[in-house]
């Protein structure tokens, strides 16, 4: 089998530093027709390592922080003997990143002595580019897939639903929402909004949803302009999720949750009084 990568070469955040992004896969079976790429880890590391040796040599090689190059940018690093600096935030220099550590709570400045640097940014702390025509180089070249694993197939979700990860609403309901039944005022609200719906840990564990619901340090990290959190007392863990957003408005009956320490906007009540109000309002 084989893999076809399509790279775009851009410059890194007007340093004019060439990355290489990967933006096309397909594997194909020997027989000239490729098949749908799952986009697998150990193939797109391997596509990175011959990036590296077999196009460049390259200063910075760069992905967005997310479940997938946390994947392959480790399997990367190995291939290349190089440690990478993950979910950076800001950056001082060619070579020095600011990155959160300890869920949010402590923010460290990590100066790579590499001579490439792999990095993955988060996403969410930088404004959206302008969409627009560019005139970058792109390059396509095979690199074979592995054969150590095999790819079967893939279960896609397709709600219709808003996409938490891009949504400028996120309502999210907590362990105070009690029941999965409950989670439909919850919907109705983001619904109502435009939003898209999200959820504490607490809430995915007790079942009252998915998991691919779930904001917070093991789940997504989101921050849009406006982020409600029902019922969510405000655990470290969920706060490292969420604290980002332009907006914050908690609804929760305890006055002492440490949610309200984070909120912009705070509303002590009973949760299921307040929401179906403020959907019937809105």
């Amino acid at each position: 089998m084989t893999s076809m990568y399509g790279l775009e070469m851009l410059t890194w955040l007007g340093m004019c530093v060439v990355v290489f992004v990967v933006v096309l896969a397909n594997i194909g079976d020997g027989s000239g027709s490729p098949s749908a790429s799952p986009l697998l880890a150990e193939n797109v590391a391997e596509c990175v390592r011959c990036i590296q040796h077999e196009i460049g040599p390259y200063s910075h090689l760069v992905a967005c922080a997310n479940k997938h190059s946390s994947n392959y940018m480790s399997r990367a690093g190995a291939l290349l003997c190089i440690a990478p600096v993950t979910d950076i935030v800001k950056i001082d220099d060619f070579q020095t990143y600011i990155r959160p550590m300890y869920a949010g709570n402590a923010i460290s400045k990590v100066r790579s002595s590499n001579i490439v640097n792999l990095l993955t940014f988060r996403q969410s702390a930088y404004e959206a580019a302008p969409k627009g025509g560019g005139d970058a180089e792109v390059s396509e070249f095979f690199v074979p897939a592995t054969d150590l694993i095999e790819y079967v197939s893939a279960s896609n979700e397709s709600s219709g639903k808003v996409d938490l990860g891009s949504a400028s609403v996120v309502v999210s309901g907590g362990r105070g929402v009690k029941s999965k039944e409950n989670f439909e005022i919850i919907e109705a609200l983001a619904e109502k909004l435009g939003g898209a719906v999200g959820a504490s840990r607490a809430a995915v564990d007790s079942g009252y949803i998915a998991n691919n619901y779930q904001v917070g340090q093991t789940g997504k990290v989101v921050s849009p302009d406006l982020y409600i959190a029902v019922g969510i007392s405000g655990a470290i863990q969920h706060l490292s999720g969420m604290k980002d957003s332009k907006t914050i408005v908690a609804i929760n009956k305890d006055k002492e949750a440490p949610i309200f320490q984070v909120a912009d906007y705070g509303l002590v009540d009973d949760l299921f009084k307040a929401v179906p109000e403020l959907t019937e309002k809105v």
